[in-house]
């Protein structure tokens, strides 16, 4: 099950109190202070880690918590400072404070680490405190209580290439034969129900990931159908791959939809740059006549049929390296 948004609550551990103690010394003024300090309580991380693709294991751990820091105790012994906790999300995660919407972090590299909580500071005891006025102080700072915040986890795949366009239009399939990748496949609107990675190979020792994004229809933009939920995980690609089926009544009306949606959600996604597949060229009309869209190279090929595939590497490899 892929799941791409979460909201957790973390809390820092307290800092342990710092404790008033004197000891029992001959010829000492009143014993003499030597209450140890409290130790401070542990913090909570967030780690990027590439072996996790999803955020399904936060669908049922909400709470996490740091240990508290230990008091301290006599004889200027200090208490044990608590364990920091660390909490692991896949690449590609945006942390966000969900009171304020500040996004704290966006983590896209494998061991990219950020602090979420910190632990509250220790208290001091009363060896701290002795002045020469002072000499016996009966007091000691109790510990720093450790930052508590909720959290939204938010998760955007990272793609070099993005696969758009209407249910149908043979997404899934083209990234079933370009790469290793299984989705389901079959002749109904929204066969995708999730986002499917794929690794493409380019040659010896090349490779790119592609990424097929549940279709988008009209209004898509302002939560129809599936595409708001998953527009933005295009947002990462560096191209996108508008496939168009050939068998399509509108092919540039199709386009347009398509790309206007893409703008309305975000103006960054109508500059990145763009391929036309024309897909299912197999069962393309008779007399069909490859459309021309301004600035946009266009592509056909038939992934059942596996023409134009190796054309259509080389193409998006070219443009993944222009757009670095």
């Amino acid at each position: 099950m892929f799941i791409d948004s979460a909201k957790i609550h973390v809390k820092a551990g307290d800092g342990g109190n710092g404790v008033i103690s004197f000891r029992r010394e001959k010829y000492v003024p009143k014993g003499g202070p030597d209450g140890g300090d409290g130790g401070n309580g542990g913090s909570v991380y967030i780690v990027a880690d590439s072996n996790l693709a999803t955020l399904l294991d936060f669908r049922y751990a909400h709470h996490y918590k740091a240990e508290r820091g230990a008091h301290g105790q006599g004889s200027r012994k200090s208490g044990l400072s608590g364990n920091d906790i660390i909490i692991k999300v896949p690449c590609g995660t945006l942390i966000k404070d969900a009171q304020t919407g500040e996004v704290i972090a966006d983590l896209t590299e494998h061991g990219a680490k950020v602090l979420v909580a910190k632990g509250g500071k220790g208290g001091r005891g009363n060896q701290h405190f002795a002045t020469p006025t002072n000499r016996a102080p009966r007091h000691a700072e109790p510990g720093q209580p450790g930052e508590e915040r909720t959290l939204e986890l938010e998760l955007k795949l990272l793609a070099d290439v993005g696969l758009v366009g209407f249910p149908n239009a043979g997404k899934s399939t083209l990234i079933s034969v370009l790469s290793a990748a299984k989705p389901k496949i079959a002749d109904y609107p929204f066969t995708t129900l999730e986002p499917n990675l794929g690794i493409v190979r380019y040659q010896e020792y090349k490779s790119f990931v592609m990424a097929d994004i549940p279709g988008i229809i009209e209004g898509a933009s302002e939560g129809k159908g599936l595409g708001l939920k998953f527009l933005k995980h295009i947002e990462r690609t560096k191209v996108l791959a508008i496939l168009l089926p050939a068998n399509s009544a509108d092919l540039k009306g199709e386009y347009k939809i398509l790309t206007t949606e893409l703008k309305k959600f975000s103006p960054i996604l109508a500059e990145k740059p763009k391929v036309v597949v024309i897909s299912k060229m197999d069962i393309a009309p008779e007399g069909f006549v490859l459309p021309k869209f301004r600035g946009v190279k266009v592509i056909p090929i038939s992934s059942v049929a596996q023409q134009g595939l190796d054309a259509l590497k080389t193409l998006l490899w070219e443009k993944i390296h222009e757009a670095t």
